[in-house]
């Protein structure tokens, strides 16, 4: 039996069974299998080309296709089949990809894809953390070298519980959604937004999903053992640089490397470091134009390159020095600049070091919601944040298009740390657009974003529960020895073991995000790693409040304004009119007017008096009449037996001929005109909405009379009489 015979491989998760099928779909391919959980099914392939690239990296590629027919649904794109993939897709082929990343053998060049296909989805059951497993299951069992297994799992808050792989309901109620993947014995990758969660209740969170993906990957060890392919022997370059190295690192020290290293600024730094190795190049190969010189150059640069990450290492973890002379602990120098542009609703400045982002806080109606396409029950979504990476933030030139990948999964992080300190909807009607416009980076552009808009949505006046940083810890590990490195540069980043960002307020944590470029790490690092990053964070929001310590107590000058009110939904149709009309003839006089089905009304508008008359009008149009209310009406009409007279707009009253007077009168025209203005009071409405007044200045003096039997309430359901 083999890899091409139909098998089906099961354990549970959590209370419900996940199945991985393989030996039946997509037989061509090197590793095929297909994931089902609940009635959610992925179809899961990994290929690899024969012959090695002559990229220096591993030419991996991850990708999650969403079919629309997985939930019996045509797309909704012009042409009605699906397109590129949506933020979510994308999100979920990151997920992916960070997980079987670290896990490949390091001189390992060969183009590798993975494919993850959602052909069922319930509705219930995510499918993002099923396509990790996928990819592990098909990569252990194809002919491609990989060190796996790996697997991944999400967990839940809910009333202080754990609970493994949640639905999408019970995330609803959740304090936390965490996702983490992982090996046997290590931590791989964690993903996380959470509700302000303490830093001890993440980490037990961790070590549950650990402990609860134990079962899948002994699942897919089976598989290996039992179907799994021989690896192919991959072809390797020789590693020139490997002599270089001692010696070359002899003289780099001789020539002041330490120094050079220790170097302040980026720009400075960097140009010295390059004088220094094209010194020690030249001294080697005087001729450059010589024949063979060229892969000689090239060979001592990766050689040189491999004797500063050294150093940079050595430094940390034996010096505790960093590349611009700060210890492990420290965070860079802090700048913020609040409201810099005048004419934005909300914007403000936030500078680190050698990062520093733009961010700017736009705010709009329901009719500016995102609309979602993708697999999922959701339709909008009232809150974006959109993250901008230009070329000249790291001071390069480079081919500018659309959104990268790296700058969806950066700006949702940024995203799901800012959201969970949002009011909502209900209390501040305002859709919400924050902009992240990167401007210098050296080190977590993302974390700053996360100030940035922090700072912008309080400038802008938006109402958040409490301020939110964020700040990105490194990792740098050698024969069980290490160091965290609070607030790491873009070199530590390379050259470091672990980028690990976290995101809160002073109350907890609302985001974390955690990729190992080794094979993962221990629970008791990624503690110490929190309680640093704690430490680095209350620093960075202490900064934040010199600046602005709450949001500004009223609105942007430049904002718009929303009003929101509430009617009967009984009288919608007054408020719209006939055909649309008297909503035509409201967002006429300057003003957006939404209207919900429970009679919830929302006015928008730059000119907050214009939203004050269409409020005036609505609420004219809609008004109830109330017995014991009184009025300065106006006659509109006069009868043999009494006055009609206008209340509001669309509400009359009428006033009986023994109620105008003191004195008897023969005929309404002896005290009373059209036109006269009068004060009246309610004593009575009848069940077909008919208004009886009086004259509160004569009761007492005249006999009243019997008033119209009033409805339940006292309160006018009928349409408007006159």
């Amino acid at each position: 039996m083999n890899a091409k015979t139909p098998r089906t491989f099961s354990t549970m998760l959590g209370d419900k069974e996940l199945s991985i099928e393989t030996g039946k779909l997509a037989k061509l391919v090197s590793g095929s299998v297909t994931v089902r959980y609940g009635d959610t099914i992925l179809l899961v392939t990994a290929q690899a080309r024969d012959e090695r690239s002559s990229l220096d990296f591993l030419p991996l590629t991850v990708e999650f296709e969403e079919r629309h027919y997985a939930v019996g649904k045509i797309p909704g794109s012009f042409h009605r089949r699906e397109g590129r993939p949506g933020e979510k897709a994308i999100l979920s082929a990151r997920i992916t990809d960070r997980q079987i990343r670290p896990l490949f053998p390091k001189s390992y060049r060969q183009e590798t894809q993975v494919i993850i296909t959602v052909i069922s989805a319930d509705g219930e059951h995510s499918p993002d953390v099923l396509g990790p497993i996928g990819a592990s299951a098909a990569l252990s069992i194809s002919d491609i070298p990989w060190e796996g297994p790996t697997a991944c799992v999400r967990v839940g808050q809910i009333d202080g519980q754990f609970v493994i792989n949640p639905t999408f309901s019970q995330l609803e109620h959740s304090t936390m959604d965490l996702v983490v993947a992982g090996t046997r014995d290590a931590i791989l990758m964690v993903e996380a937004g959470a509700k302000t969660v303490d830093e001890d209740v993440l980490v037990s969170a961790i070590e549950f999903a650990h402990a609860q993906m134990q079962p899948i990957i002994a699942l897919i060890e089976q598989m290996r053992d039992e179907l799994g392919q021989e690896k192919f022997v991959f072809a390797t370059e020789a590693d020139l640089t490997v002599d270089m190295v001692p010696e070359l690192a002899e003289d780099a020290r001789a020539g002041g490397l330490r120094d050079v290293l220790l170097t302040a600024g980026k720009k400075e730094r960097s140009g010295r470091v390059k004088a220094l190795r094209d010194g020690l190049i030249a001294l080697r190969v005087p001729d450059a134009g010589a024949e063979g010189a060229a892969a000689q150059i090239t060979a001592l640069k990766n050689a040189f390159y491999k004797v500063e990450k050294q150093e940079l290492r050595r430094l940390i973890l034996e010096e505790d020095l960093r590349a611009d002379g700060r210890n492990t602990r420290t965070v860079r120098p802090i700048w913020i600049e609040a409201r810099p542009l005048p004419r934005a609703h909300g914007s403000a400045i936030f500078t680190r070091g050698e990062t520093q982002v733009l961010g700017v806080a736009t705010l709009g109606t329901e009719r500016d919601e995102i609309l979602i396409d993708d697999l999922t029950s959701e339709t909008g979504d009232k809150f974006m944040l959109h993250y901008n990476f230009p070329p000249y933030s790291t001071g390069e030139v480079k081919r500018m298009g659309g959104q990268s990948r790296r700058e969806i999964g950066h700006g949702n992080l940024a995203k799901r740390a800012i959201r969970a300190v949002l009011p909502s909807f209900e209390s501040f009607p305002y859709v919400i657009r924050l902009v992240g416009e990167v401007l210098e980076s050296n080190g977590s552009s993302s974390m700053a974003t996360v100030c940035a808009g922090t700072l912008a949505l309080m400038d802008a006046g938006v109402p958040i529960t409490a301020p939110v940083a964020g700040v990105a810890m490194g990792l740098v590990m050698e024969d069980g020895k290490y160091k965290i490195l609070t607030d790491i540069l873009g070199s530590e980043d390379a050259l470091g073991d672990m980028d690990f960002k976290v995101c809160g307020s002073a109350q907890g944590v609302t985001a974390l995000q955690m990729d190992i470029k080794i094979q993962g790490i221990t629970p008791q690092i990624m503690r110490e790693a929190l309680s640093q990053a704690k430490d680095a964070r209350l620093h960075i929001l202490g900064k934040m409040a010199e600046v602005l310590p709450a949001p500004r107590p009223e609105l942007s000058p430049t904002a718009p304004r929303i009003i929101s009110i509430k009617i009967n939904p009984e009288l919608i149709g007054k408020v719209i009119g006939p055909g649309g009309k008297q909503v035509r003839e409201l967002e006429a006089m300057g003003a957006q007017v939404t209207i919900e089905e429970d009679g919830t009304i929302r006015i928008f508008s730059s000119d907050g008096e214009a939203a004050k008359a269409v409020q005036a009008r609505i609420e004219a149009v809609t008004r109830s009449a109330k017995i014991g209310e009184e009025f300065e009406g106006t006659v509109v009409k006069t009868a043999p037996f009494g006055a009609f007279v206008n209340l509001f707009a669309g509400q009359d009253g009428m006033l009986h001929i023994s109620q105008i007077s003191e004195e008897r009168i023969n005929a309404v025209e002896d005290a009373l005109n059209v036109g006269d203005k009068l004060r009246v009071k309610i004593v009575g409405i009848d069940d077909r909405g008919k208004i009886d007044l009086v004259r509160p200045e004569l009761e007492g003096k005249i006999a009243p009379r019997e008033p119209r039997a009033p409805r339940e309430g006292g309160e006018r359901r009928g349409p408007p009489r006159r």
